[in-house]
């Protein structure tokens, strides 16, 4: 997955939280249990790329 794409992922997931918890009339336990559940993956998938960002830069840090 992109970084492109995690940030979409996030985003909408991001959006459907807060959709779902402000209304608390016509949201039910389940779909407030959906949006955490997705809220939650959509952060738990981090892009290799920003996994490895400060390990490489220590590296290149403790090369100099």
């Amino acid at each position: 997955m992109t970084q492109e794409e995690q940030i979409t992922k996030m985003k909408k997931a991001i959006t459907q939280a807060i959709k779902v918890m402000s209304d608390r009339f016509g949201s039910t336990e389940a779909d407030v249990e959906k949006a955490i559940v997705e809220l939650k993956a959509s952060m738990l998938t981090v892009p290799a790329a920003a996994a490895q960002s400060p390990q490489s830069q220590t590296a290149v840090t403790a090369g100099v």
